[in-house]
């Protein structure tokens, strides 16, 4: 899967987060390690959400403003 990110630097390095994962960031000296990182916080994320939903019923919804 492919996974918007934003990267942000700072004096401290490279600052990454995945808007479509709440709470999924990662950072690093430079902007390699930084997606190195990120590649791990993506994956790690995404092990812990399926086992965390075993059993769990899954749906969609589709919800229409006026």
């Amino acid at each position: 899967m492919k996974y918007l990110i934003i990267v942000h630097k700072s004096k401290y390095g490279y600052d990454i987060h995945v808007p479509a994962l709440p709470g999924c960031h990662s950072q690093g000296a430079t902007e390699k390690e930084a997606f190195e990182n990120i590649e791990d916080a993506i994956s790690t994320y995404l092990r812990v959400d399926r086992e965390e939903l075993k059993g769990a019923k899954i749906r969609e919804i589709e919800v229409a403003f006026a």
